[in-house]
């Protein structure tokens, strides 16, 4: 629960409406010895004439997190993040960040501004509209999401105008938590995969390849991970998550990376991971920010990269950086 507090020393305070997935952050954090303190928006106590406490803020509100009982928390982190930019806190991933994870639209807008390639779209605001959109669409193969959502839930490939009419008519038919839809390009990956590049501090960290060959639902956290740890292919047994070796030296990231790193700084992102897809011909699609980012500890560890303490060294620094002084917890 988020209640307001008197504090003698400064801290890093995380925004968030999921335990579980800031759980790992909050290891690290005491791991590192870093003062923090736990700012859960499923429900709140919020009095705006207090004032804000010294620190740090982190936003990791989520897109998806009406899926787990808080619809309003994202709404409820909008006032608190402008009750906190008021008195000129320091915020890591503020307002813009957050306009960015609850819509796809203004996600695109942003990709698009820097010269990112996105899935042609259509977004309608009536579910009768998304047969007019997949008619005109020039596709055979369209995807349909919701401009608010996360994990990959909801997402439908539908094939033919027909599938699209017998999925409106179904009963598994998902309503968009903010009424629009988007009908979108499918594009097709050789390898059934999908590539997430993560940054840290606006800075490139490490890029995740993802099987999709089981479906949708990407998120890459520990708790979302598939049960033993590989996934079934044609080409035999690979790891649902793998990290990239190299990739900031590869054809992608050398294309991609700087541009990525432009959106962080026009759209004020200091964490956020990017998701694209590349077609047979070598094109990249990118379709998705996601600022409220998660990471894989069993692709971490073959790799040795560690995101989780990545990121609470940086709130270290920046905290201690804001108060002109190192800043830990007494061991």
């Amino acid at each position: 629960m988020f209640r307001q507090e008197k504090t003698d020393i400064p801290k890093v305070y995380i925004i968030h409406e999921n335990g579980e997935w800031t759980a790992p952050l909050i290891s690290a954090l005491e791991d590192r010895h870093i003062p923090y303190s736990d700012w859960d928006m499923s429900s709140a106590i919020f009095d705006l004439s207090l004032p804000a406490p010294d620190g740090i803020f982190y936003s990791r509100m989520s897109a998806s997190s009406h899926t787990r009982g808080n619809r309003y928390a994202p709404e409820t982190t909008v006032g608190v993040l402008a009750w906190l930019e008021a008195q000129g806190s320091q915020i890591l991933n503020g307002r813009s960040a957050l306009n960015l994870e609850i819509s796809k639209l203004v996600q695109y807008a942003a990709l698009e501004q820097v010269g990112l390639t996105t899935p042609q779209t259509i977004v309608v605001s009536s579910r009768e509209d998304i047969i007019k959109a997949y008619k005109a669409l020039p596709f055979d193969s369209v995807i349909t999401k919701h401009n608010r959502a996360g994990k990959g839930l909801g997402v439908r490939l539908l094939k033919s105008d027909t599938a699209v009419i017998e999925y409106l008519n179904s009963s598994s038919f998902e309503e968009s938590v903010d009424g629009l839809t988007l009908v979108q390009q499918y594009i097709q990956s050789p390898d059934s995969s999908i590539t997430r590049v993560e940054f840290i501090g606006r800075e490139f960290f490490y890029a995740l390849k993802v099987d999709t060959s089981n479906g949708f639902e990407l998120c890459p956290a520990d708790v979302c991970s598939l049960d033993g740890g590989l996934c079934p292919t044609d080409e035999g047994k690979r790891f649902p998550f793998d990290i990239i070796n190299d990739f900031e030296n590869s054809d992608a990231g050398l294309a991609l990376l700087p541009k990525m790193k432009a959106v962080m700084e026009n759209e004020g992102l200091h964490v956020a991971g990017f998701e694209y897809v590349t077609d047979d011909a070598g094109n990249h699609y990118c379709y998705d920010i996601n600022t409220n980012t998660n990471y894989n500890s069993e692709a971490e560890a073959r790799y040795g990269k560690f995101a989780m303490l990545r990121l609470a060294d940086y709130l270290g620094a920046e905290l201690s950086a804001n108060y002109n002084k190192p800043l830990r917890v007494a061991e």
